[in-house]
């Protein structure tokens, strides 16, 4: 049938053949009984309106049934929604604004359905709103409008009471916050201004009323168990039901209020802030308190200080202690002094062990730890003990422990270990010019005297220095190493030349070290007169001589001398 041969449906006719079809969907919707549609009744309603809409004007009614469209909206908005909704309130409101927005988007989908001709090409052509976003506008201007401030403040009421302790609908909530979200049809504007801003100045008030209390009755550590556990819950909330952009804001409003407003209070209680967290160990208390204030801006600078504070009062009560114990032991003997000196030492290696891993694992290896640390270190590594300074009882420990007969009897490996940690305490001496002096003249008399334990610990500490302080801090003390090494090389193959030389022998075993100057401390010279027999240097100038002309890249400085 040609267009021209079809009957015409007039607009009120062919609506009153629609309007069966619309009341059919409200009964259903309202629970009365009615049959599902079958494709048959679909067919018929679609069609009816696409031979609305495509006969020749005046006849073609496309805006008359959009219009209408909208109107069997108001309709049943007006006369069946918002009356179940006026005569709820609080959950029950909740529970009939979520049925109810359901029940909405269920037309919306069959009504578009029906109508869907409007869709494709009078709504297309002339820029209007779609029919699934007129359906939501009707429901947005005629009911949220209305109840938003009611469902917002419903919805807050239970937030609350579910802080307190109380079982709640978390579904119900979901459901409520949804259609927040789904109304703004594609924008957070709704959620955002008509519910979470309320919402988040309720949490600031809510927990506001909550720290006033908790800081006066709890101790910090108390106190921070519940902050951590209200952010753990807050964080629970908003994977429960409210919508994920709101997390950040959420926990941003509880730390202000259980951290940012009770910081300095809370970290100087009297008898459970931050010193006595530090002074009893309470490790699993300082992982807290780290925990929770590295959240807020600027939040661990307070902790940092304190901790500063903490350790240098440890560091400089232990100067004091071995200060005393110098004082009261000045008529004992030399080597008695000499030990309390190498326990010092020792203490402040533990003490550094121990705050090292409150700033590794306590502390997360945070920067500003680790900074609070060193210029604590600094303050008391700088003091003197008994009349030395703690580059000399730096230098001292460490040839106690690499001497044979040192004081100190470790395994290689707890060696290797200490050896490390003294080389960290270095980066804190101020006059580390001072240690290489006190070192190099220690390290002297281990090697010209043979009281190294070990060349490989000698060799490892320099390495451990170099990486420390740079090349140019250790290059004399490893030209003192290698100096010892080429003279051993030397009087070996001096004995071998005296062998194939029978008459150059001086009659006298002769062991000869030939040392670099620049390399190694200055000592005052004598004039020695030796006795003739003895006057035996010229058997090894002439072993030298003929050695270095052999083997000329091992050429030693021109200022060295024999020793």
């Amino acid at each position: 049938m040609t267009m021209s041969e079809r009957k015409i449906i007039e607009l009120e006719t062919g609506w009153e053949f629609m309007q069966k079809g619309i009341t059919k969907l409200k009964n259903i919707l309202e629970g009365i009984p009615e049959q599902q549609f079958n494709s048959e009744e679909y067919i018929m309603l679609y069609t009816t309106i696409y031979n609305m809409c495509t006969q020749k004007p005046p006849q073609d009614y496309s805006q008359q049934l959009y219009d209408r469209y909208r109107d069997s909206f108001e309709e049943y908005i007006t006369s069946m929604v918002l009356p179940a909704l006026r005569e709820k309130h609080d959950e029950f409101m909740l529970r009939e604004l979520v049925k109810r927005w359901g029940n909405h988007k269920i037309m919306v989908r069959w009504l578009s359905r029906f109508f869907n001709y409007l869709d494709r090409y009078f709504i297309a052509r002339r820029s209007l709103p779609a029919l699934n976003e007129v359906g939501l506008m009707c429901f947005r201007d005629l009911v949220y409008q209305e109840i938003k401030n009611n469902v917002r403040d419903a919805v807050i009421t239970l937030i609350d009471r579910e802080r307190e302790g109380e079982q709640i609908d978390r579904a119900l909530l979901k459901n409520v916050l949804g259609i927040f979200v789904e109304i703004g049809m594609g924008n957070m504007d709704a959620y955002e201004n008509d519910f979470e801003s309320a919402m988040l100045d309720d949490t600031a008030s809510y927990y506001s009323r909550k720290a006033a209390s908790w800081i006066l009755e709890d101790s910090c550590p108390d106190y921070m168990l519940k902050a951590e556990e209200c952010l753990k819950r807050e964080k629970e909330r908003v994977s429960h039901y409210l919508h994920s952009s709101s997390e950040q804001k959420l926990l941003e409003k509880v730390q202000n209020e259980l951290l940012s407003q009770y910081e300095s209070q809370l970290l100087e209680k009297e008898h459970s802030g931050c010193h006595a967290l530090l002074r009893d160990d309470k490790v699993d208390d300082l992982s807290r308190m780290y925990r929770l204030f590295c959240r807020i801006p600027k939040g661990l600078e307070p902790v940092a200080q304190i901790f500063k504070q903490h350790v240098t009062g440890e560091g400089t009560s232990l100067v004091k202690h071995a200060e005393d114990a110098a004082s009261n032991k000045k008529a004992e003997k030399k080597d008695v002094v000499g030990a309390q000196e190498q326990a010092f030492v020792r203490k402040v290696i533990e003490l550094h062990d121990k705050y090292l891993q409150y700033v590794n694992e306590c502390f997360m290896n945070h920067s500003l730890f680790h900074k609070a640390l060193k210029e604590a270190f600094e303050v008391f590594c700088n003091k003197g003990v008994a009349g030395s300074t703690s580059a000399e009882l730096l230098a001292t420990f460490c040839d106690n422990i690499l001497k044979k007969g040192g004081s100190e009897k470790l395994s290689d490996e707890d060696i290797e270990d200490t050896l490390e940690k003294v080389v960290k305490l270095l980066a804190y001496i101020s006059d580390k010019d001072l240690f290489a002096e006190f070192y190099r003249k220690k390290l002297a008399r281990r090697l010209l005297f043979d009281k190294s334990a070990n060349d490989d610990h000698e060799r490892s500490i320099l390495t451990k220095l170099k990486q420390q302080c740079g090349g140019q801090f250790t290059s004399k003390m490893e030209g003192m190493v290698t100096d010892l090494t080429l003279a051993r090389e030397n009087q070996t193959n001096f004995e071998e030349y005296l062998n194939d030389n029978p008459l150059a022998h001086p009659g006298i075993d002769l062991t000869v070290t030939v040392l670099t100057t620049g390399f190694w401390p200055s000592y005052k010279s004598f004039d020695l007169n030796l006795p003739a027999e003895m006057v035996c240097s010229f058997s090894y100038t002439a072993y030298y001589c003929n050695f270095l002309s052999s083997d000329k890249s091992i050429l030693a400085d021109s200022s060295s001398t024999s020793g």
